[in-house]
Protein backbone atom coordinates (compact mmCIF):
# COMPACT_ATOMS: atom_id res chain seq x y z
CA UNK A 1 0.00 0.00 0.00
CA UNK A 2 1.14 3.74 -0.59
CA UNK A 3 1.36 5.93 2.74
CA UNK A 4 -1.12 8.11 2.57
CA UNK A 5 -0.76 11.98 3.29
CA UNK A 6 -2.55 15.19 3.25
CA UNK A 7 -2.30 18.74 1.22
CA UNK A 8 -2.48 21.57 3.62
CA UNK A 9 -4.34 23.82 1.19
CA UNK A 10 -7.48 21.67 2.03
CA UNK A 11 -6.69 23.49 5.38
CA UNK A 12 -5.94 26.87 4.94
CA UNK A 13 -9.06 28.00 6.68
CA UNK A 14 -8.21 26.28 9.95
CA UNK A 15 -4.53 27.97 10.14
CA UNK A 16 -5.44 31.25 11.70
CA UNK A 17 -1.52 31.87 13.53
CA UNK A 18 -1.32 28.52 14.35
CA UNK A 19 0.22 26.47 12.07
CA UNK A 20 1.46 23.97 14.41
CA UNK A 21 -1.34 23.08 15.89
CA UNK A 22 -2.94 21.97 12.80
CA UNK A 23 -0.07 19.98 11.78
CA UNK A 24 -0.50 18.32 15.18
CA UNK A 25 -4.27 17.39 14.49
CA UNK A 26 -3.17 15.89 10.80
CA UNK A 27 -0.91 13.61 12.61
CA UNK A 28 -3.21 12.59 15.32
CA UNK A 29 -5.59 11.35 12.64
CA UNK A 30 -3.00 9.10 11.19
CA UNK A 31 -1.58 10.87 8.13
CA UNK A 32 1.59 9.75 7.31
CA UNK A 33 2.64 12.33 4.87
CA UNK A 34 1.68 16.44 4.54
CA UNK A 35 2.13 18.81 1.50
CA UNK A 36 2.64 22.24 2.08
CA UNK A 37 0.98 24.65 0.20
CA UNK A 38 2.83 28.22 2.34
CA UNK A 39 4.20 27.85 5.48
CA UNK A 40 1.98 30.61 7.06
CA UNK A 41 5.13 32.46 8.52
CA UNK A 42 6.85 29.51 9.51
CA UNK A 43 10.60 29.43 8.47
CA UNK A 44 11.64 26.29 6.21
CA UNK A 45 13.78 25.02 9.17
CA UNK A 46 11.53 25.38 11.75
CA UNK A 47 8.84 24.10 9.96
CA UNK A 48 10.70 20.90 8.86
CA UNK A 49 11.53 20.32 12.95
CA UNK A 50 8.12 20.39 13.75
CA UNK A 51 7.41 17.46 11.29
CA UNK A 52 10.42 15.82 12.36
CA UNK A 53 9.06 16.08 16.30
CA UNK A 54 5.62 14.97 14.85
CA UNK A 55 6.52 12.17 12.37
CA UNK A 56 5.18 13.54 9.91
CA UNK A 57 6.95 13.71 6.50
CA UNK A 58 7.08 15.51 3.41
CA UNK A 59 7.65 13.20 -0.19
CA UNK A 60 6.38 16.98 -2.16
CA UNK A 61 5.61 20.24 -1.02
CA UNK A 62 3.71 23.23 -3.53
CA UNK A 63 5.96 25.22 -1.78
CA UNK A 64 7.78 26.64 -3.37
CA UNK A 65 6.69 26.78 -6.80
CA UNK A 66 8.93 27.13 -10.01
CA UNK A 67 8.11 29.48 -12.80
CA UNK A 68 10.84 31.51 -14.07
CA UNK A 69 13.93 30.02 -15.33
CA UNK A 70 15.52 33.16 -14.56
CA UNK A 71 14.94 33.24 -10.92
CA UNK A 72 15.40 29.40 -8.94
CA UNK A 73 17.99 30.18 -6.73
CA UNK A 74 15.56 30.91 -3.79
CA UNK A 75 13.55 27.74 -4.40
CA UNK A 76 16.11 26.05 -4.57
CA UNK A 77 17.37 27.13 -1.72
CA UNK A 78 13.55 26.94 -0.04
CA UNK A 79 13.57 23.24 -1.22
CA UNK A 80 16.53 22.41 0.05
CA UNK A 81 15.86 23.79 3.34
CA UNK A 82 13.29 21.51 3.69
CA UNK A 83 14.80 18.04 2.65
CA UNK A 84 13.16 18.27 -0.78
CA UNK A 85 14.71 17.43 -3.66
CA UNK A 86 12.07 17.62 -5.63
CA UNK A 87 10.55 20.68 -6.69
CA UNK A 88 6.76 21.36 -8.13
CA UNK A 89 5.28 23.66 -11.12
CA UNK A 90 2.29 24.45 -12.53
CA UNK A 91 0.43 26.56 -15.01
CA UNK A 92 -2.57 28.29 -16.47
CA UNK A 93 -5.74 27.72 -18.37
CA UNK A 94 -4.23 30.13 -20.95
CA UNK A 95 -1.08 28.14 -21.15
CA UNK A 96 -2.47 24.79 -22.58
CA UNK A 97 -5.20 26.70 -25.25
CA UNK A 98 -3.40 26.00 -28.21
CA UNK A 99 -0.50 24.43 -29.78
CA UNK A 100 1.13 27.41 -29.64
CA UNK A 101 0.35 28.02 -25.96
CA UNK A 102 1.60 24.57 -25.28
CA UNK A 103 5.09 25.08 -27.23
CA UNK A 104 5.60 27.95 -25.14
CA UNK A 105 5.09 26.67 -21.44
CA UNK A 106 6.76 23.39 -22.51
CA UNK A 107 9.69 25.54 -23.64
CA UNK A 108 9.76 27.26 -20.17
CA UNK A 109 9.65 23.98 -18.61
CA UNK A 110 12.32 22.79 -20.04
CA UNK A 111 14.42 25.19 -19.11
CA UNK A 112 13.94 25.01 -15.76
CA UNK A 113 14.11 20.53 -15.78
CA UNK A 114 17.41 21.33 -16.73
CA UNK A 115 18.65 24.20 -14.42
CA UNK A 116 17.23 22.02 -11.21
CA UNK A 117 18.72 19.01 -12.54
CA UNK A 118 22.31 20.27 -12.84
CA UNK A 119 21.22 21.39 -9.06
CA UNK A 120 20.22 17.79 -8.13
CA UNK A 121 16.29 18.49 -7.93
CA UNK A 122 13.75 17.04 -9.80
CA UNK A 123 11.36 18.87 -11.35
CA UNK A 124 7.41 17.77 -11.30
CA UNK A 125 4.05 18.96 -12.12
CA UNK A 126 0.57 19.58 -10.45
CA UNK A 127 -2.44 19.55 -13.19
CA UNK A 128 -5.88 20.64 -12.86
CA UNK A 129 -8.51 19.85 -15.85
CA UNK A 130 -7.68 21.82 -18.51
CA UNK A 131 -4.71 19.99 -19.23
CA UNK A 132 -6.77 17.01 -20.12
CA UNK A 133 -9.11 18.79 -22.53
CA UNK A 134 -8.20 17.95 -26.07
CA UNK A 135 -7.33 19.36 -28.91
CA UNK A 136 -7.69 18.04 -32.26
CA UNK A 137 -8.44 14.66 -30.60
CA UNK A 138 -5.67 14.78 -28.59
CA UNK A 139 -4.90 14.44 -25.15
CA UNK A 140 -3.29 18.08 -24.32
CA UNK A 141 -1.53 17.02 -21.52
CA UNK A 142 0.18 14.31 -23.88
CA UNK A 143 1.09 16.38 -25.93
CA UNK A 144 3.26 18.60 -23.17
CA UNK A 145 4.25 15.41 -22.19
CA UNK A 146 5.87 14.42 -25.56
CA UNK A 147 7.65 18.02 -25.78
CA UNK A 148 9.00 17.70 -21.83
CA UNK A 149 10.38 14.24 -21.66
CA UNK A 150 12.32 14.72 -18.60
CA UNK A 151 9.47 16.37 -16.38
CA UNK A 152 7.55 14.20 -13.84
CA UNK A 153 3.95 14.59 -12.55
CA UNK A 154 2.10 14.86 -9.78
CA UNK A 155 -1.25 13.33 -11.20
CA UNK A 156 -4.66 14.94 -9.66
CA UNK A 157 -6.94 11.86 -10.24
CA UNK A 158 -10.34 14.08 -10.05
CA UNK A 159 -9.46 17.23 -12.41
CA UNK A 160 -7.86 14.54 -15.11
CA UNK A 161 -11.45 13.14 -15.53
CA UNK A 162 -11.86 16.78 -17.16
CA UNK A 163 -15.22 16.47 -15.23
CA UNK A 164 -16.12 13.39 -16.97
CA UNK A 165 -14.92 13.66 -20.21
CA UNK A 166 -12.05 11.16 -19.18
CA UNK A 167 -11.39 8.21 -17.99
CA UNK A 168 -9.43 8.89 -14.97
CA UNK A 169 -7.57 5.09 -14.78
CA UNK A 170 -6.66 5.56 -18.36
CA UNK A 171 -5.47 9.15 -18.27
CA UNK A 172 -2.76 7.77 -15.12
CA UNK A 173 -1.89 5.10 -17.12
CA UNK A 174 -0.40 7.98 -19.75
CA UNK A 175 1.76 8.66 -17.29
CA UNK A 176 2.62 6.03 -15.35
CA UNK A 177 6.31 5.57 -16.08
CA UNK A 178 6.63 9.47 -14.83
CA UNK A 179 4.37 9.86 -11.50
CA UNK A 180 6.00 10.51 -8.67
CA UNK A 181 2.62 10.94 -6.24
CA UNK A 182 -1.53 11.08 -6.67
CA UNK A 183 -3.82 13.36 -5.30
CA UNK A 184 -7.30 12.18 -4.56
CA UNK A 185 -10.27 13.87 -4.42
CA UNK A 186 -13.36 13.00 -4.52
CA UNK A 187 -16.94 13.99 -5.96
CA UNK A 188 -19.46 13.57 -9.03
CA UNK A 189 -16.94 13.77 -12.03
CA UNK A 190 -19.68 14.36 -14.41
CA UNK A 191 -20.68 18.07 -13.64
CA UNK A 192 -20.61 21.65 -15.08
CA UNK A 193 -17.69 22.03 -17.47
CA UNK A 194 -17.90 25.43 -18.46
CA UNK A 195 -18.47 29.02 -16.69
CA UNK A 196 -15.34 28.97 -14.31
CA UNK A 197 -14.26 32.10 -12.48
CA UNK A 198 -12.31 33.80 -10.03
CA UNK A 199 -13.85 34.37 -6.58
CA UNK A 200 -11.30 35.84 -4.18
CA UNK A 201 -8.47 34.77 -6.15
CA UNK A 202 -9.18 31.45 -6.30
CA UNK A 203 -10.82 29.75 -9.85
CA UNK A 204 -14.30 28.27 -8.79
CA UNK A 205 -15.29 25.35 -10.94
CA UNK A 206 -18.71 25.26 -9.96
CA UNK A 207 -17.86 21.44 -8.91
CA UNK A 208 -19.12 20.18 -5.50
CA UNK A 209 -16.00 18.25 -3.66
CA UNK A 210 -16.61 15.72 -0.82
CA UNK A 211 -14.53 13.42 1.46
CA UNK A 212 -13.09 10.57 -0.17
CA UNK A 213 -15.44 7.22 -0.75
CA UNK A 214 -18.87 9.53 -1.34
CA UNK A 215 -18.48 10.75 -4.62
CA UNK A 216 -18.58 8.68 -7.80
CA UNK A 217 -14.54 8.84 -8.83
CA UNK A 218 -13.14 5.38 -9.28
CA UNK A 219 -10.78 5.12 -6.07
CA UNK A 220 -10.59 1.29 -5.64
CA UNK A 221 -9.57 1.05 -9.53
CA UNK A 222 -7.01 4.43 -9.52
CA UNK A 223 -5.24 2.54 -6.04
CA UNK A 224 -5.11 -0.95 -8.12
CA UNK A 225 -3.57 0.80 -11.28
CA UNK A 226 -1.00 3.17 -9.18
CA UNK A 227 2.18 3.66 -10.79
CA UNK A 228 5.39 2.08 -8.76
CA UNK A 229 6.78 5.32 -8.98
CA UNK A 230 4.21 6.72 -6.61
CA UNK A 231 5.48 7.59 -3.46
CA UNK A 232 2.24 8.81 -1.98
CA UNK A 233 -1.53 9.41 -2.22
CA UNK A 234 -2.39 12.50 -1.25
CA UNK A 235 -5.81 13.74 -0.01
CA UNK A 236 -6.96 17.54 -1.32
CA UNK A 237 -9.69 19.12 -0.92
CA UNK A 238 -10.51 22.26 -2.77
CA UNK A 239 -13.25 23.06 -0.53
CA UNK A 240 -16.13 20.41 0.49
CA UNK A 241 -19.73 19.87 1.43
CA UNK A 242 -19.14 19.29 5.04
CA UNK A 243 -16.72 20.96 7.71
CA UNK A 244 -13.18 20.71 6.28
CA UNK A 245 -11.76 18.25 9.57
CA UNK A 246 -14.48 16.19 9.46
CA UNK A 247 -13.52 15.33 5.45
CA UNK A 248 -10.15 15.04 5.93
CA UNK A 249 -10.78 12.08 8.62
CA UNK A 250 -13.38 10.71 7.05
CA UNK A 251 -11.11 10.48 4.04
CA UNK A 252 -8.37 8.98 6.15
CA UNK A 253 -10.49 6.75 7.55
CA UNK A 254 -12.09 5.69 3.79
CA UNK A 255 -8.90 5.39 2.13
CA UNK A 256 -6.84 3.00 5.06
CA UNK A 257 -10.21 1.49 6.45
CA UNK A 258 -10.36 -0.22 3.04
CA UNK A 259 -6.58 -1.33 2.59
CA UNK A 260 -5.94 1.85 -0.15
CA UNK A 261 -3.51 3.54 1.46
CA UNK A 262 -0.96 3.24 4.55
CA UNK A 263 -1.21 5.81 7.37
CA UNK A 264 0.25 5.32 10.81
CA UNK A 265 -3.21 4.47 12.63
Amino acid sequence: MKPIGVQLYSLREKVGYDFVSVLKRVAEIGYKYVEPAGLWNVRPSEFKKVLDDLGLKMVSSHTPWARDPHVLGEVMETAHTLGLNKIVCGYWVTDFESMDAIKRTAENTNKMQEILAANGFTLFQHNHDFEFQRLDGRIKYEIYKELCPNLKYQIDCFWSTNRGTENPVDMLKIFADDTISMHMKDGFVKQNVSGDKMVNGILDRKVELMPLGQGDLPIKDLVANAPASAEAIIVELDYCNVEMWQAIEESYKFMTGNGLAEGNK
